[in-house]
Order: C-alpha cells, then sequence, then structure tokens
C-alpha cells in the first residue's frame, strides 16, 4: 500500500468551521474519486504525548494499492489542477508518500 500524508494548517484568515464543512463535504468526497484511491482519513492534530502545541493542526491521507496506482491517479494531471487550487485553503502543506511494510490491527480494540 501507498500512502500519501498531508499535515498542514490554515491560514490566519480562514475560518476553521467553514473550511471543516468544505474538508469533509465536497473535498472528502473528490478525494475518494481520485483513480485508485481506496481509503481517505481526514484528522485534526491535538499534540504530542507530551501535550505540545502540534507543528500542524490538520492531516489528510489517501491510500492507494500500490505505486502504479498512486502515479497514475495522483499525478492525473485534473487531480494535480485541483491540488493547486486547493493549496490557496491551507497553509505550510508538508506531502509524504510512504510505503506500507507491515500492517497489522488488533480488531478487539484491546492493548496487549
Amino acid at each position: 500500500m501507498i500512502r500519501l500524508t498531508v499535515l498542514y494548517n490554515l491560514p490566519p484568515d480562514h475560518d476553521e468551521d467553514e473550511f471543516l464543512q468544505w474538508r469533509l463535504g465536497e473535498h472528502q468526497s473528490a478525494n475518494m474519486s481520485i483513480e485508485g484511491v481506496v481509503a481517505s482519513q481526514f484528522h485534526r492534530v491535538f499534540g504530542d504525548a507530551g501535550g505540545a502545541v502540534p507543528a500542524y493542526r490538520f492531516m489528510t491521507t489517501l491510500d492507494w494499492p500500490d505505486r502504479e496506482s498512486f502515479e497514475k491517479g495522483f499525478y492525473d494531471p485534473r487531480v494535480q489542477a485541483e491540488l493547486e487550487e486547493n493549496l490557496q485553503k491551507i497553509s505550510d502543506p508538508l506531502f509524504i508518500v510512504s510505503e506500507c511494510l507491515v500492517d497489522e490491527s488488533n480488531e478487539s480494540g484491546v492493548g496487549g
């Protein structure tokens, strides 16, 4: 699996409620419509375990099954044009592309 993680903030003059309405609705649907995307998550960042103020306020992840489908979907000219437009709504973006080497879960939700 290939994951795109985007960490970002909002520009000081942007309304967070308005941003959330767009991000949780229209933009989430747009993310899921990118060719090959199998999952998309959006997170509000609270800070680190020590309570420090986070460098980034929000995090978005998108997953593709493999590198080929990531490159085909993410680098599509339409997706890149939309990305350029959407970058106007955020600040300080950090894009990270990673490959999952192991994926385990504890479905019972109980730690061990």
